[in-house]
């Protein structure tokens, strides 16, 4: 391993530590090598996301051209090709240490460039008509992270790629639930508008902070929807390879999912405060996950529910 991507390594970790408290959490679990190669991930992609975030709007294009750059940065890097020069807002250590991380995983290109369309959507959209809508959304922001951690945490049954997909849309889906406020502060909203309408809902409702019976009637549609989605992902933590990744998937499903609970405890308020799990619920569950999996046969889905 060269300086330069030891040094990518590390940044990635203390970014992670620093903003993905959860996934922080349940990459105890893994080994050495896999656990810094989700972070390099994790620290692309917090890059990307933050690219859009921060922008608020101002400056589309140049947005645009810098989305630009991190489709070339990823072709270069999944071609082996060295980087002499790196824009911002990525490091040129982080991109050697995500660049040695696709070449030793094998990850394809395919759902990282993905994930930029992704991230462009925000650009442009700050409505979704249907679930239908959403769920692309879903997909290409959160169900490709899913897809690019599948090789790092390793599997054979190709199904289980399907099923990591459905984990990263489950986990979108609970971050829309949670920061419905936040995002109608920077003027998005994620909650499908037929369904809301649905409900006898407009935007003047969630922007008068209205938490009566028709928003706790949408909020738990929406929740059953997102807990559907955490149903079908945990049955491909089997598929993957060793306790150790199996654990670190099936806590990170635990505390996102959590978080519903959480939600549904403040009444479905998610304007006034946000849906939090306690760092003793955290330690709870993970205890609770580790006990099942040292049970008899603890490779099927009943193991991480």
């Amino acid at each position: 391993m060269t300086p330069a991507v030891g040094d990518g390594y590390r940044r990635a970790r203390l970014l992670t530590r620093a903003h993905a408290r959860s996934f922080h959490a349940a990459s105890i679990f893994l080994d050495a090598t896999r656990r810094r190669s989700a972070t390099a991930l994790y620290a692309f992609c917090r890059r990307l996301d933050d690219l859009v975030d921060e922008s608020d709007g101002r400056d589309a294009g140049g947005i645009v051209d810098r989305l630009d750059e991190a489709r070339w940065l990823l072709h270069t890097v999944g071609e082996g090709r060295s980087q002499p020069l790196v824009p911002a807002p990525w490091h040129p250590d982080e991109i050697a240490a995500l660049g040695n991380t696709i070449a030793r995983h094998r990850i394809p290109i395919a759902p990282l460039l993905e994930l930029v369309d992704g991230v462009e959507m925000d650009l442009v959209k700050t409505r979704y008509a249907s679930f239908t809508e959403l769920d692309l959304y879903c997909h290409r922001v959160a169900g490709t992270v899913g897809l690019m951690l599948a090789p790092v945490l390793g599997y054979d049954d190709p199904a289980a790629l399907r099923y990591a997909a459905d984990l990263g849309r489950a986990m979108q889906l609970t971050n829309i639930l949670r920061d419905v406020g936040e995002d109608l502060g920077r003027g998005r909203i994620y909650l499908p508008l037929d369904e809301l309408r649905a409900a006898g809902l407009d935007e003047r409702d969630l922007r008068a902070q209205r938490v009566d019976e028709r928003f706790r009637s949408l909020m738990r549609t929406q929740i059953a929807r997102a807990r559907a989605c955490y149903a079908s992902a945990v049955c491909g933590i089997p598929l993957l390879h060793g306790t150790r990744a199996r654990l670190a998937v099936g806590l990170m499903a635990a505390l996102y999912r959590d978080i519903l609970r959480s939600i549904e405890q403040q009444g479905y308020d998610v304007f006034r405060r946000r849906a939090r799990v306690s760092r003793r619920r955290k330690l709870a569950l993970a205890a609770a996950l580790a006990w099942r999996a040292r049970r008899p046969r603890p490779a099927t889905a009943d193991a991480f529910t």
